[in-house]
C-alpha cells in the first residue's frame, strides 16, 4: 500500500511510485503512436479515407465509462472489505490476548500445566494467536510460513504444523484444544470458556472471509468484456477526431486512453487485495501491528519494530 502526502503542482504530474503509468504506458504507447500515424495520413487506410465521427463515441463513450466505474467500485469494495476483515482481526486478537491473560487462572497446585509442556499455557496461546495471523498472510499470499511459525510455536507443535494443508486450521484446532485443558484443570469456568471460543471463532470467520475473497473473482468474462471494449474504443478514436481536431488529436486520445486503460488496470489491481503489489494491502505490517500489541501484553524483552513505508510503500 502506498502511503504519502497528497503531491502537489508538478510533482502531481511527475510522480510515478504507486502510479497505474507503469502498467499500463505499452498500451498508452501504442495507442498515442497509432494516433499520431492517422494524423500524419488524415485518417487515410490503405489509400481509403476512414470517416466516423464523433456520434459512435459518444454513444460508447458513456456506457463504458459507467462500466467500467462500476467495476472498479465492485474491486474496491472487495479491497474495503478485506481491510475491514484484518481489522477485526487486529481487534480480536488485542480482545483474545486480554481474555487469555485476565479470564484464565494459574496452573493448580500439583497439576502440570496443560499437555505438559513448561511454557504457562496463556503465553502459548498468545504466542499461537500471533502464528494465526501470520499463517493466514502466507495462506492468503501463497507463500512460505517457515521462518515466521517456527519461533512462536512448540517443537512437537511446529512438526505437527509442517504436515498441515491449512496452516491457520491447525492453529485454532490447537487453541480450542488448550482451551479445553484449562476447563478441564479448573483455570476458568464455562461461561467464560464459550467468551474466549467465541473470540476464537471470529478470528476463524474473518480468515475464512478473506479466503471466499481470494478464491472468488469478478467474473472473468465481464472483465475481459470491459478490457476488450475499451481498447477498441482507444484504438478507433483517432479516426473519430482527426478531421475536427486536426494535430491536437493525439494529445487528446492520449488522456482518454490513460484514463480508460488506467481505470481497466487500477481495476484488475485492487481486485486481489491480498497481493504484494504497490496498492495491495500491508498484510505484514497488519501482522506486525498484532504482533506487537501481543508481545508487550506479554512484558516480553524482544518486541519488534513497527514496519516504517520503504520508498512509500507498507507491504
Amino acid at each position: 500500500m502506498i502511503v504519502r502526502d497528497r503531491p502537489s503542482g508538478l510533482r502531481l504530474f511527475l510522480t510515478m511510485r504507486g502510479s497505474i503509468l507503469s502498467r499500463i504506458w505499452k498500451s498508452l504507447l501504442v495507442t498515442t503512436v497509432l494516433a499520431i500515424v492517422v494524423t500524419l495520413t488524415g485518417g487515410v487506410l490503405m489509400h481509403h479515407k476512414i470517416t466516423l465521427t464523433t456520434i459512435p463515441f459518444t454513444l460508447m463513450g458513456l456506457p463504458l465509462a459507467i462500466f467500467l466505474g462500476f467495476r472498479n467500485n465492485s474491486a474496491y469494495d472487495r479491497y474495503w472489505e478485506g481491510r475491514k476483515l484484518w481489522g477485526e482481526l487486529v481487534l480480536r486478537s488485542r480482545n483474545f490476548s486480554r481474555q487469555c491473560l485476565s479470564l484464565v487462572g494459574p496452573v493448580p497446585p500439583g497439576k502440570v500445566d496443560g499437555v505438559g509442556v513448561d511454557i504457562d499455557v496463556r503465553a502459548r496461546m498468545i504466542h499461537r494467536a500471533i502464528a494465526f495471523a501470520h499463517a493466514l498472510r502466507h495462506q492468503l499470499r501463497d507463500s512460505d510460513s517457515t521462518a515466521e511459525l517456527k519461533s512462536l510455536l512448540t517443537a512437537d507443535e511446529w512438526q505437527r504444523l509442517a504436515k498441515a494443508s491449512h496452516k491457520p486450521h491447525f492453529l485454532m484446532e490447537r487453541m480450542g484444544e488448550d482451551l479445553r485443558h484449562c476447563l478441564n484443570d479448573g483455570r476458568i469456568d464455562t461461561v467464560l470458556t464459550a467468551s474466549i471460543d467465541a473470540t476464537l471463532s471470529a478470528m476463524v470467520a474473518a480468515g475464512a472471509a478473506c479466503e471466499r475473497i481470494k478464491n472468488t473473482p469478478i467474473p472473468f468474462s465481464y472483465t475481459l468484456l470491459l478490457h476488450r471494449t475499451a481498447y477498441l474504443y482507444c484504438f478507433l478514436l483517432p479516426f473519430g477526431l482527426v478531421d475536427s481536431l486536426g494535430f491536437m488529436t493525439p494529445f487528446v486520445v492520449g488522456i482518454v486512453a490513460y484514463t480508460f486503460f488506467g481505470l481497466d488496470a487500477l481495476g484488475d489491481e485492487i481486485e486481489e487485495p491480498f497481493g504484494v503489489s504497490a496498492n495491495d494491502l500491508p498484510l505484514e505490517a497488519i501482522c506486525r501491528v498484532i504482533e506487537i500489541n501481543l508481545r508487550e501484553s506479554l512484558a516480553e524483552e524482544n518486541v519488534p519494530r513497527p514496519f516504517a513505508p520503504v520508498d512509500y510503500q507498507l507491504t
